[in-house]
């Protein structure tokens, strides 16, 4: 952005408090939670010791926000930019639906009166990622694992009606495209022109990378299944409570689509500890196709917000670098 991003106080913040809480309510402390990218995080300790989290949808607060190409929003992608109140409401009644747990929704506020911006407040379910649990508290964090499993299990056995954002498919829309695959194929595609633009071992390598792509989609079999997936399941992306029970956030991308997408992700992130998570049923040369489009997708986004002013602008370039030299040296 060109201009000083200023994020919100507990002055701008008070009204939602009041609507959401009532005039006895007032706000001790209020914290801008860090790391976020797509919209403003914040953690409100009111004058009774109750804590409630804050989400906030502007441009202000979303890094990606002047980065992304023009098509960035097209509702009919299943990769559009995951972003608002819309697909945030949409994906807590699916998992809900589901018993799977996310954030509750305590106040939803689309006026823009209250705060120029979308916003909802939702429960505080804790400080502590599963990431954090598994590192410091090793047997509670395999608890919540297997917790974690089961609901992904409910989640990838739902019965989709199609393919494509939750809040889009729920309200009767439909992806211009023909299948998964073929999504992730042109996406791919599309991305590896992108970042062979923006480096020059990429630009090199980019016949061998095109072709990859095709050989590896052309062993793709079609079917018809697919299930609900978070799309970016990392430990950073599940809370847990004093109860152990996993909580899912960053649901704004919730979609319908092949579980292996899912499976690539999560066994990328949580590593050593995906052993908790893998099911026997995966088809292979989806999750081949997939790991490789992934390493080029996980390329061309860092690539995208390190031309921001994201405070972790290095660490986006350093990703983009170690998956480009993924993708360069894949081998099926």
């Amino acid at each position: 952005m060109d201009t000083e991003r200023r994020f919100a106080d507990a002055g701008q913040l008070a009204d939602l408090v009041t609507a959401a809480f009532g005039t006895d309510r007032r706000i001790a402390e209020s914290r801008r939670l860090p790391n976020g990218s797509k919209k403003g995080v914040y953690r409100l300790r009111l004058d009774d010791g109750t804590c409630v989290v804050v989400y906030i949808w502007d441009p202000v607060e979303d890094y990606w926000h002047g980065v992304l190409p023009d098509d960035a929003a097209d509702p009919a992608d299943p990769f559009s930019h995951a972003s608002g109140l819309d697909l945030f409401e949409a994906a807590s009644v699916r998992l809900a639906d589901l018993g799977v747990r996310s954030p509750a929704l305590l106040l939803a506020d689309r006026s823009r009166s209250r705060y120029p911006a979308e916003v909802a407040i939702v429960e505080d379910a804790g400080g502590t990622t599963l990431e954090e649990l598994l590192g410091r508290e090793p047997d509670a964090g395999a608890a919540s694992l297997e917790v974690l499993a089961e609901s992904l299990g409910r989640m990838h056995a739902y019965g989709a009606p199609a393919f494509g954002k939750v809040g889009f498919v729920d309200a009767g829309g439909r992806s211009r495209a023909a299948s998964c695959e073929r999504t992730v194929l042109d996406r791919a595609l599309a991305e590896v022109d992108e970042v062979a633009g923006r480096d020059p071992r990429a630009e090199a390598g980019r016949g061998a990378l095109i072709e990859m792509l095709h050989s590896l989609a052309a062993r793709v079999v079609p079917r018809s299944r697919i299930g609900l997936i978070h799309g970016e399941l990392g430990p950073d992306h599940v809370l847990v409570g004093p109860d152990g029970v996993p909580v899912l956030i960053d649901i704004e991308g919730l979609m319908y689509f092949d579980i292996e997408w899912e499976h690539v992700f999560t066994r990328m992130r949580f590593e050593r500890h995906y052993d908790r998570l893998r099911r026997d049923d995966l088809d292979e040369d989806r999750m081949r196709l997939y790991q490789f489009a992934m390493h080029i997708d996980l390329v061309a986004g860092p690539l995208r917000i390190a031309e921001s002013d994201h405070p972790q602008r290095q660490w986006f370039r350093d990703l983009a670098d170690f998956h480009l030299r993924q993708a360069l040296e894949f081998r099926p």
